[in-house]
């Protein structure tokens, strides 16, 4: 029987609005910052702040190696000529616009909730975006965190999926073998990276499209995860 589940966080346990690839947004993001703190930016800035979003861009430039928020701001206020000690709170309110229409998935605190009290060890591994810091990445999951043992993201591993520190990390943290463990996540990149680590592979599809990932198991609901523990809700 399994005895650890890892999970994905962003549309395994949370459902973020807004689109996966960010770049469409860079601009209204940068304008709301503006707006917020009364900024004027030119459109050179506007222009500089976008290139180097989409130079870290992971869904247009994949990289294997995580990189931190502070480096990829601190390069985006150099080149619009902005004083580093505005730093944090431009940062804080770029994150802010991409989490500001998020929740969890109805089922998810009665699916952690039921593995935390059958004993089952349990964590995250979730590729952040633009280096986003912790504090603001598990923030999303506040409400249920209490049920998670490890939460981890690729800060923690300091590399992204499908590379499988991640994971072997937090089979260390656990004292659990790998082949012990799901890893539960929505993309190919969570499923290339379960199976090249030997976790069991399982893909949620909340949206019924059809995804051959080469996944061992697909669930539709995250409830139907505790069968693998013989658990019920």
């Amino acid at each position: 029987m399994f005895q650890a589940a890892v999970f994905d966080i962003g549309k395994t346990l949370v459902d973020y609005r807004m689109p996966m690839n960010w770049s469409s947004l860079y601009r209204p993001a940068f304008a709301y910052i503006a707006k917020k703190y009364s900024y004027t930016f030119s459109e050179e800035q506007y222009q500089i702040a976008g290139d180097v979003l989409t130079k870290y861009n992971t869904r247009m430039n994949p990289r294997e190696y995580e990189v931190s928020s502070t480096q990829i701001f601190t390069e985006i206020l150099n080149g619009m000529n902005i004083d580093l000690r505005e730093l944090k709170q431009i940062k804080e309110s770029f994150f802010m616009y991409f989490r500001q229409d998020c929740s969890l998935f109805p089922d998810v605190e009665q699916t952690l909730r039921t593995l935390s009290a059958a004993g089952i060890k349990t964590g995250t591994l979730s590729d952040v975006a633009y280096g986003m810091d912790n504090r603001y990445a598990l923030e999303d999951i506040a409400s249920i965190i209490k049920y998670i043992d490890y939460p981890f993201t690729s800060n923690d591993a300091g590399y992204r999926k499908p590379c499988t520190k991640g994971l072997e990390m937090l089979s260390e943290k656990m004292q659990t073998d790998l082949s012990d463990i799901v890893f539960v996540g929505d993309e190919e990149k969570d499923m290339v990276c379960a199976k090249n680590a030997g976790t069991y592979a399982v893909l949620i599809n909340r949206d019924d499209v059809i995804k051959d990932y080469d996944q061992d198991k697909e669930i539709h609901t995250l409830t139907e995860l505790l069968q693998l523990f013989a658990l019920h809700v």
